[in-house]
């Protein structure tokens, strides 16, 4: 088994629990937030339905810059369901990569960068471990707010305090 396989694997693992969170989200809450401080239901929904999107950009060039490629904030979601189908086509567009990427240097070092200026320099496998670690990190955040909300937090890792018989 080669590192892209790994790679894969745990993107359908982590694919699968992120939906199951996404799907619990209440449609009538995606403005609601815990704090001031914090994204709205919405927002953090949203990027959790955004991330793999990351996958396919560490793959296809050595950097991101967020001045010079034009990264811009999304509009908030409408919709669940909009959530849901960005959901869908950025995993998609993500496991396209994965199964493209033979031949990939995956040691070469990959940059996140503002207006030229690297802030994150780490190998290409490292970036990518790391984004399904972000994965994880604001699905949990969203597990949380669905708590907060009284929601029934899904299993994830087993069965949740919610799905216990």
């Amino acid at each position: 088994m080669n590192i892209l396989s790994l790679f894969q694997i745990q993107l359908d693992h982590i694919a699968q629990g992120n939906l199951k969170a996404i799907e619990r989200i209440p449609q009538d809450k995606l403005l609601w937030k815990p704090h001031e401080k914090s994204m709205t239901l919405g927002r953090l929904s949203q990027h959790v339905a955004e991330l793999p999107h990351w996958i396919a950009r560490i793959l296809e060039k050595d950097h991101y810059d967020f001045v010079l490629d034009g990264f811009k904030v999304p509009e908030p979601p409408t919709s669940l369901q909009a959530i849901i189908d960005l959901y869908h086509a950025k995993l998609e567009a993500a496991k396209a990569a994965l199964a493209n990427a033979d031949g990939v240097d995956m040691g070469i070092e990959w940059q996140m960068r503002r207006n030229g200026a690297a802030f994150d320099k780490k190998p290409r496998a490292q970036a990518l471990a790391h984004q399904l670690d972000h994965m994880v990190h604001h699905r949990g955040q969203l597990t949380v707010y669905l708590r907060l909300l009284d929601v029934p937090v899904p299993g994830l890792f087993g069965p949740s305090a919610d799905e216990r018989h």
